[in-house]
């Protein structure tokens, strides 16, 4: 699979600026659903996991055409999650930095919003009540110590950045210090030897001890769920830049060789890396999320390794932008098709929906990935 070329970084990321401005009236005063239907993203309330995607969009395109306009939506937006945490609408969960990293955080270092930041550090707050002495982890979902709730996810590497965003802002180790208990933990866990990931890992409410790993959105326990595996890479990537801790560059290096070593032809894989071939469905968005870490990476590391994942983000976003990007405005307002947010499987327990769609994180992280090799991005994570 041959690089993307600056040219077609350009050309793509004009693409998404125009399809960002065409949503605008649609969901400036109201959030994008998870994922689209139909190819067609629906509107919903700021109660989802996944709203703060959007508004990251919103930024994004900011930053690519220097239009006011979209910097007034972005903060039209923001005061949702101000209100969202102040109301604590659908806040009690791990998902803090997924929420308003892209959206408050983000619009902060624009242009020092400081009701964006007043949520953000809000948020932060919120993600330190997830927290579990023992077992020295972040509860993803549920009742706070309830046994079978008493668990944390790959996906929460991502929202660790919030933390260590909080620490510097405010001066207080409290923050970052969780951030890396959390890491710790999962790094001692949630990785198998040969790089694969578990999606979900229980704790022992009693001792704090490891018990085992499930999935809940992967084909099997056993298996290694694509989104997953991806979040691992690029959490893991967040995380170094932050600790310079090499246990995080040294399981970034085998989950990332796990990950190429499980891609079809196209490097887009699918749903769960169980699949290397076959109908099953594709998620284009861990092809971004992928790629979003390997240029993080590329930027920590020096050298011959440094071109590798710099290279290997550019074949990935080469494949989306040749076969899987949105080109007719009439087909999908979503930015890449073939994303999967939820696909069943007889070992799993999640509920079906968002298969072969755009999926909203998939547009944001492509679009970050896109405005990474533009050049010149300061990181909103």
């Amino acid at each position: 699979m041959q690089e993307i070329t600056q040219s077609q970084v350009i050309q793509a990321l004009d693409e998404a600026a125009k399809q960002v401005y065409r949503n605008l009236p649609v969901f400036t005063y109201a959030c994008q659903n998870h994922s689209s239907v139909h190819n067609f993203y629906p509107t919903c309330d700021n109660n989802q996991w996944t709203c703060g995607f959007w508004p990251g969009e919103v930024c994004l395109a900011f930053e690519h055409t220097q239009d006011p306009v979209l910097l007034h939506a972005a903060a039209i937006l923001a005061e949702s999650f101000l209100k969202r945490i102040q109301n604590k609408i659908e806040v009690d969960h791990h998902d803090m930095g997924f929420l308003y990293t892209p959206s408050c955080v983000s619009l902060y270092r624009l242009d020092g919003n400081q009701r964006a930041r007043k949520a953000a550090l809000m948020a932060a707050d919120q993600l330190l009540t997830r927290f579990q002495e023992k077992g020295a982890f972040l509860q993803a979902w549920g009742t706070m110590g309830e046994k079978e709730n008493y668990r944390y996810i790959i996906d929460c590497l991502m929202n660790l950045p919030l933390l260590y965003w909080a620490s510097q802002q405010t001066g207080q180790s409290v923050y970052s210090d969780i951030a890396k208990q959390h890491t710790r933990t999962c790094l001692a866990n949630s990785f198998r030897e040969d790089g694969s990931t578990f999606h979900t890992f229980y704790m022992d409410p009693e001792t704090g001890g490891p018990v085992r790993g499930e999935t809940c959105q992967g084909y099997r326990f056993d298996s290694s769920w694509a989104r997953g595996q991806a979040w691992a890479i690029y959490g893991l990537a967040i995380s170094y830049r932050y600790t310079k801790d090499t246990s995080c560059l040294l399981q970034f290096e085998k989950a990332s060789d796990y990950f190429l070593s499980r891609l079809p032809e196209d490097l887009v894989p699918y749903w769960d890396m169980i699949f290397t071939e076959g109908d099953e469905p594709r998620d284009s968005s861990s092809a971004s999320i992928a790629a979003c870490g390997f240029l993080e990476m590329a930027d920590l590391v020096d050298g011959e390794q440094a071109e590798i994942y710099r290279s290997g983000a550019k074949r990935f976003l080469y494949s989306l932008y040749e076969s899987y990007r949105v080109k007719n405005p009439e087909y999908s307002n979503g930015l890449v098709l073939h994303g999967t947010y939820s696909k069943q499987s007889p070992y799993n327990t999640c509920t079906p929906e968002g298969v072969d769609e755009c999926v909203s994180w998939g547009d944001y992280f492509y679009m970050e990935a896109l405005t990474r090799l533009k050049g010149g991005w300061v990181s909103y994570w």
